[in-house]
């Protein structure tokens, strides 16, 4: 509905042009950090155990997920702290931020430490078994199955904070910027040219 009947919301709404400053290093560290972490959580948590069973060993999915995660939750952090500092200490970028830029910034960056703290817990289990009861979980709620709590149990808190938590940003997420991440120029590649004509 946003996308039909408010077009013009729905965007990034990028501060780049009024200041340059940081701003390069700081936002390729936070996208390449978050996408990771994104398509990490989607494949690692949705895609049925007995796909990857045979090759994939679930201790070592594990030290999988603690490395590269550890690494794409380092970058979104050092990457996401920068621009939150920029866009309340700069001037021109603070005048044009909405309050809602401002708290799902920082509840981005909340959500990336408690994940980045959630490492030392996973490594007390070598085995995977903490990590399958996550699974578990996230694949009961996607195909609606009822129960899934029960696969929590025993779970360290930190972890039930970090689902709520992402849950809350999963809500928060049509009404917010971070829309943007569905937007891609499909259509460029079946759209008609464009006649340009160079001015004399």
């Amino acid at each position: 509905l946003r996308y039909d009947y408010g077009q013009y919301t729905w965007r990034a709404s990028s501060s780049q042009m009024l200041d340059k400053r940081g701003m390069v290093i700081w936002s390729n560290l936070f996208h390449i950090g978050i996408l990771g972490i994104f398509f990490g959580h989607l494949f690692g948590m949705l895609t049925p155990h007995w796909m990857y069973a045979w090759f994939l060993p679930i201790a070592v999915k594990q030290q999988m997920a603690m490395i590269l995660g550890g690494v794409c939750g380092v970058l979104t952090l050092i990457g996401g702290a920068g621009l939150l500092w920029r866009r309340l200490t700069n001037q021109r970028v603070r005048a044009t931020s909405t309050t809602p830029d401002i708290i799902i910034m920082s509840i981005l960056l909340i959500q990336c430490l408690l994940g980045l703290s959630t490492i030392p817990f996973s490594a007390q289990y070598p085995d995977g078994s903490e990590m399958m009861k996550l699974v578990g979980w996230a694949q009961s709620i996607v195909t609606f199955r009822g129960g899934s709590s029960e696969m929590l149990s025993g779970v360290a808190f930190v972890f039930r904070v970090h689902l709520v938590l992402g849950m809350t940003i999963f809500l928060l997420f049509p009404f917010t910027r971070l829309v943007h991440v569905w937007s891609a120029p499909f259509e460029y590649f079946t759209r008609r040219y464009q006649i340009v004509r160079t001015r004399r």
